[in-house]
Order: structure tokens, then sequence, then C-alpha cells
């Protein structure tokens, strides 16, 4: 993928794009999930989750506190229609973060069920 990147920078972007997407942060653990949430902007979060699968927004919503569950989905009520093109750049924006974090150590992905030792 490096070599790649220092040929076509725009077709590697591409490529890790397609190898992580938006749908599968719901494979992700509640730490990890706890650290994205974090991370993001709650707005573009809202916007992103407006054109996701139930499943993927109780991922989140898991990961909050009933109240701030509550507020978020009643901020989500308030955004009305949004464009699906909003909503693909939101969701892109949300796979970046997660790809950075696991860059960076903050969260692990793909290694669920894998013992872990400190």
């Amino acid at each position: 993928l490096a070599q790649i990147e220092q040929v076509d920078e725009e077709l590697a972007t591409l490529i890790k794009d397609m190898m992580f997407t938006f749908e599968d942060i719901v494979t992700l653990d509640r730490m990890a999930i706890t650290e994205t949430l974090k991370a993001v902007d709650k707005a573009e979060l809202m916007l992103a989750l407006k054109g996701a699968p139930e499943e993927l927004k109780e991922k989140f919503f898991s990961a909050m506190s009933e109240r701030a569950k509550d507020a978020f989905e009643e901020e989500m009520q308030f955004l009305g229609a949004v464009k699906m093109k909003d909503v693909e750049v939101a969701q892109r924006k949300i796979v970046e973060i997660v790809n950075g974090l696991a860059e960076s150590g903050a969260i692990q992905m793909g290694a669920t069920g894998e013992e872990m030792v400190e």
C-alpha cells in the first residue's frame, strides 16, 4: 500500500477506504467505540448515522449514557432530511478517524476474541 501511495496517492486512498467501511464499525469492541465517540465531531456522527443500519446506531448508543443517548437521538431527529452525499462524506470522515485511532494504537481493529496481556 505504501508503494502504491508513492505512485498514486488517490488510488491508495481509495483502497484504504475500501478496506474498512463505515458499516464495519459494528465489528469494533466497546472500548474502540468509546474512543471513537471521544474523537469524532458529534454533528458529523449524527449525519453519518442518518443512513446507517439500526445495528450500527445501537453500537454507538450502547457506549453512551442513557441521557446522552436520548439527547443525541433527539438532536438527530431535528436534522430532518439530509442529502445522501453529505451522509457519505460524514461516514468517510469517521472511517478516517477510526483508521487514525487504529494506526496510533488507541484502538484495535479486527482483534476481537484475541487474548490480551498487559
